[in-house]
């Protein structure tokens, strides 16, 4: 049977599911996946990681933030407006139709305000490949072929999670590694993990005119990558400002999709 645990809320316990606790620590601690191997960051035969959940191959030169040559990473817009990425979901995953219509809803909260149709595959070369792997990671933006992207069940079964690695697959890299970001977050070097401070990197990045998103789902939480339970990401002016969210894409988060992609035009 399922393994239950003693969760706490408001002063009262209760007993919760496995599931319950890792999306609770997901948001909590990082922000963005629970990580298995108590390092911060999945590791995968032949995928180095940068940001904790972004993956590239050894032989692939890193891809610089949201740019790239003639928007050669973004997935390609149809002649009726709509930008179609082809997906399948394994077979592998147990539960298949729950974790199938988690996934879909992840999906949907960005097509309902974009012009990105996530279409099941039939034919087509370049596809995502949505696969119960170690951890939560995807590529960024299209690559060549099957692209991998996982969703480790349960830990990443969350539509919020969903749809941040979807982002990323879209071509968005998380809202603090902007070339921006040191006038919105202070990054407190001290408290990131021992070998984990590469995921706090900025970049330069194509910022789209848009003001930096406190509230994005591809923030970081307070706590990503913490030593010892210490913040790592502080916002200024006001430390108390909420980030890392993943309930789903903000506003902003779908105004950048919608410019990234040309989306009514």
């Amino acid at each position: 049977g399922e393994i239950l645990c003693v969760c706490e809320r408001d002063g009262k316990r209760f007993y919760c599911s496995t599931m319950v606790l890792l999306q609770y620590l997901s948001q909590r601690y990082h922000g963005d996946h629970v990580s298995l191997t108590g390092q911060g960051s999945p590791r995968v035969r032949g995928l180095s990681f940068r940001e904790g959940d972004i993956a590239s191959s050894y032989n692939i030169q890193r891809r610089s933030a949201i740019t790239c040559p003639g928007n050669s990473c973004l997935w390609p817009k149809s002649v009726d407006g709509f930008v179609y990425v082809p997906y399948i979901i394994s077979p592998q995953y147990v539960y298949h139709h729950i974790v199938k219509i988690t996934i879909e809803i992840g999906m949907l909260d960005i097509f309902l305000e974009t012009c990105v149709k996530f279409v099941p595959r039939s034919h087509e070369t370049n596809y995502l490949d949505i696969q119960p792997g170690f951890g939560c990671w995807s590529f960024l933006g299209m690559t060549e072929g099957p692209q991998p992207l996982s969703l480790q069940s349960p830990g990443c079964m969350w539509s919020g999670i969903v749809s941040h690695e979807l982002m990323h697959a879209l071509g968005f890299v998380h809202e603090q590694s902007r070339s921006d970001r040191d006038r919105h977050v202070s990054i407190i070097w001290e408290n990131i993990m021992k070998g984990q401070k590469h995921n706090f990197k900025k970049y330069q990045t194509n910022n789209l005119n848009t003001v930096y998103d406190y509230g994005s789902i591809m923030h970081y939480g307070r706590y990503a990558f913490s030593e010892d339970g210490g913040p790592t990401i502080i916002p200024k002016p006001d430390p108390n400002t909420p980030i890392g969210q993943r309930d789903g894409p903000s506003v902003l988060d779908i105004q950048k999709i919608n410019l990234l992609y040309e989306c009514g035009t």
